[in-house]
């Protein structure tokens, strides 16, 4: 069996004529119209100094740069500079400035601000308390797990394929709840700080041993943790307050219920993804574990600190070894255009451009690698689900926007291209794919580079790029955005940039 090329993607929006859409359509006529007037009127002068305006706002609207319009760079620049004038851009914690009362309540930056963490009931043979994430700034619940899969370096095609097929599935499985909205899977490779192995040692090493053999072994360690990766994987589902209240109603009501409805999803995901996505593990992070998780987001050089705590708490029950959720986040943090700064590390990231020609499954390894000692990459591959109603909305217009299209080249006589043959085509076989029941999703990638601030930040962005063109993709630097998009593909606690705040 020959590998598996996924290409059956298209564009969220089909232009009706030269690309353009409606709304881009109705601009360009109203720009011109104007000239037009005045040149029926014999104004020369007039006819020519219109134009010229009506090209110049022609251009605002419709020429794009890097992903928008001249006029979505100049509204997100003038909404960056009042914000940051007004220092929301800033932040400092209520720890580093000395205010800190109560240690369960989360203070994180900017995005993450209006996360509130609850534990639900006890669950499973160790009566685990799952971490519950309620997002007040977006009205969304959610639930993270750490998962462990064998990975598809290796995997014949046939398992790749099959992989693809349960994704799919998990996907499909989860529009039929009619609760989850988005998945989230997000993977984050840091060097390996030797945490474990040098605990290890200290436990087996005898005292007296030999002194070549020790020296030995302390150059292995040297030399295989400057050149050896850990990678950590979560998965996190996002329900909406107004879809997931109505189902809590029959299970009493308020935290309680909703905690419970949210166990049964977690259940449903979990068996998924062990089934027919292949992971061997899937963990429901606690509130301790996933403050942990959080804190190795903002900072990867904690890990170490906190994997020697826990070590120490196995052995002394007076050792705290959790993370508080008030010191879970950075002790300052700045969001400048390019890049997100966050105590001793910056951080630079950019979106992923699907490429026209298809994608390999395992063509994104390059982008998870890091390529300097001490940095760290993170990616997240979101998939919004829209429901039925929703979906069969979008393929309708859709196809109804190509149909126009074709039409209106037509009477204009301007040849078709292939790209927007293609294009048209994929959105004509949509309606044929909603109708046998699959789901319709909107998928997205961000990755992030994390380099200590002795490295430029610029420096770290441009290898990023580098590997993100070397994996057979475009990157695209989320300039002003940078402090969401690091939360988004680095922090697990299900911010989505598919999704604005409420």
């Amino acid at each position: 069996m020959s590998a598996t090329v996924y290409n059956d993607y298209g564009r969220a929006r089909v232009g009706w004529f030269f690309g353009l859409s409606g709304l881009q359509v109705g601009a360009v006529t109203a720009a011109a119209f104007p000239a037009i007037i005045a040149l029926s009127r014999g104004a020369v002068l007039e006819s020519l100094a219109l134009a010229f305006l009506g090209a110049l706002t022609i251009a605002l609207v419709v020429v794009p740069v890097k992903g928008r319009s001249a006029t979505g760079w100049l509204v997100s620049l003038a909404a960056f500079t009042l914000g940051t004038m007004a220092g929301r851009t800033r932040f400092r914690s209520r720890a580093a400035r000395g205010q800190e009362t109560a240690l369960a309540v989360p203070d994180l930056p900017g995005p993450l601000s209006g996360v509130e963490i609850h534990e639900g009931a006890p669950r499973g043979p160790q009566q685990a308390r799952l971490a519950i994430i309620q997002n007040h700034s977006t009205r969304t619940w959610a639930m993270t797990a750490a998962i462990v899969h064998p990975g598809i370096g290796m995997a014949e095609p046939s398992t790749r394929h099959r992989h693809g097929l349960g994704l799919a599935e998990l996907i499909e499985m989860s529009a039929r709840t009619e609760l989850i909205d988005e998945l989230l899977v997000t993977i984050r490779t840091v060097p390996d700080d030797g945490a474990e192995r040098t605990q290890w040692v200290s436990k087996h090493r005898r005292d007296g041993g030999p002194q070549l053999a020790r020296r030995i072994n302390d150059e292995l360690q040297e030399a295989l943790s400057s050149g050896t990766v850990r990678t950590e994987a979560f998965v996190t589902f996002v329900v909406p307050e107004g879809r997931l209240a109505k189902e809590a109603q029959e299970a009493g009501g308020g935290l309680a219920g909703r905690a419970q409805s949210l166990y049964m999803l977690a259940g449903e995901v979990e068996a998924q993804l062990k089934s027919s996505v292949g992971m061997t593990e899937v963990s429901w992070l606690t509130s301790p574990a996933l403050a942990a998780a959080c804190r190795t987001g903002f900072a990867p050089g904690d890990r170490a600190s906190i994997v020697n705590a826990l070590d120490a708490a196995a052995h002394d029950t007076r050792v705290d070894a959790d993370v508080p959720w008030a010191l879970a986040g950075p002790s300052g943090a700045d969001s400048v255009v390019r890049h997100y700064s966050h105590d001793a590390w910056n951080s630079v990231s950019s979106t992923l451009k699907l490429p026209d020609k298809g994608m390999l499954m395992g063509a994104l390894a390059p982008i998870i690698t890091p390529t300097e000692p001490g940095e760290r990459r993170s990616l997240v591959v979101s998939f919004p689900i829209l429901d039925q109603a929703r979906a069969e909305t979008k393929a309708r217009n859709s196809e109804w926007g190509a149909d126009i299209a074709d039409g209106l080249r037509e009477k204009g006589k301007v040849k078709q291209r292939a790209r927007e043959r293609e294009d048209a085509d994929k959105v004509r076989r949509l309606d044929t794919k909603l109708a046998r029941g699959s789901a319709l999703t909107q998928p997205y990638a961000v990755a992030t580079v994390t380099v200590p601030k002795t490295v430029r930040a610029g420096e770290a962005g441009r290898r990023l790029d580098s590997s993100i063109r070397r994996a057979g993709l475009s990157p695209l630097r989320l300039d002003l955005a940078q402090d969401v998009a690091f939360a988004a593909s680095t922090i697990p606690l299900g911010v989505s940039l598919a999704r604005g705040t409420n």
